[in-house]
Formats: structure tokens, C-alpha cells, sequence
């Protein structure tokens, strides 16, 4: 008889918590991610994208979309403080890519080597051009 109760009891605290807990499973399955907009975390978000291309691990074409689907888990209130660290990372990502090709153009005394658009301007261009289109494309989403 005593067993009777005990199991008795223990089915019905696990059936009470699984109440209370299966609603909080829910919200939190629901919510969306959030990502953070310091300074550092979007750095660090764009040297890893830049090492996923240069390892081969991304196509240019990846790294877009993945710049694109961050892009979109940030909080519209939060987009125009982290366009513009992402926009200074991109510079300096740039300007870094610039001196390590002059350097090597100094060092090997290749000229002809140096293009007059050189491919970190290109990049530059095409990151400000993604995160552009992500916030035209958001901008749409949220006025429908």
C-alpha cells in the first residue's frame, strides 16, 4: 500500500513538472537569438568569416549569406551602431590587407604586381554592399 502511494506520488510530481515545464520549453524555442553588437563580437564574427574563406572552408558566395542571416538576427534598434563597427572592422580589415600587399610588393620588388583595384578594396566593397542589401531587404520585411 505504501508503494502504491509513493509511485503514486512520483508520477504525479513528474506529470506537475513536465506542466510547468513544457510552456517555458515552448517560449524559449520561439524567441529569437540575440546577438551581440559590441565592438569586439562583430570583429571577432568578421575575422572568422574571413578565415572560413581563406582556410576554403566558405565560398564567397557563403560568407554572403552567413553575413546576411546575422545581419537579420540583430535587433533593428541595434543595426546602425553595429553598421558602423562592422564598416570600421571592414576599413581596417582593409587597410591591413593593403599593407601586407605593399610590403610584399616592397619586398619582392614586383610592381607589376599591384593592381590599381586591389582585391581588399573589392572586399570592402562587397561587405558594405552586403550589409546595405541586408538592411534594404529588412527594412522591406518589416513594412510589410
Amino acid at each position: 500500500m505504501t508503494t502504491n502511494v509513493a509511485r503514486t506520488c512520483t508520477v504525479n510530481y513528474l506529470r506537475f513538472g513536465w506542466r510547468i515545464a513544457t510552456p517555458v520549453i515552448e517560449i524559449h524555442k520561439t524567441m529569437p537569438q540575440e546577438v551581440s553588437v559590441s565592438y569586439q563580437a562583430i570583429k571577432s564574427k568578421v575575422y572568422r568569416l574571413i578565415d572560413t574563406l581563406v582556410v576554403g572552408d566558405k565560398s564567397e558566395v557563403e560568407v554572403q549569406e552567413s553575413i546576411r542571416r546575422w545581419w537579420e538576427l540583430i535587433h533593428p534598434a541595434d543595426r546602425p551602431i553595429a553598421q558602423k563597427y562592422l564598416l570600421i572592422v571592414l576599413a581596417r580589415s582593409c587597410q591591413a590587407l593593403d599593407a601586407i600587399e605593399e610590403g610584399l610588393t616592397d619586398a619582392t620588388n614586383h610592381e607589376e604586381a599591384k593592381a590599381s583595384d586591389s582585391s581588399s578594396a573589392k572586399a570592402f566593397k562587397l561587405a558594405a554592399r552586403v550589409v546595405k542589401q541586408a538592411a534594404k531587404h529588412t527594412a522591406l520585411s518589416n513594412s510589410v
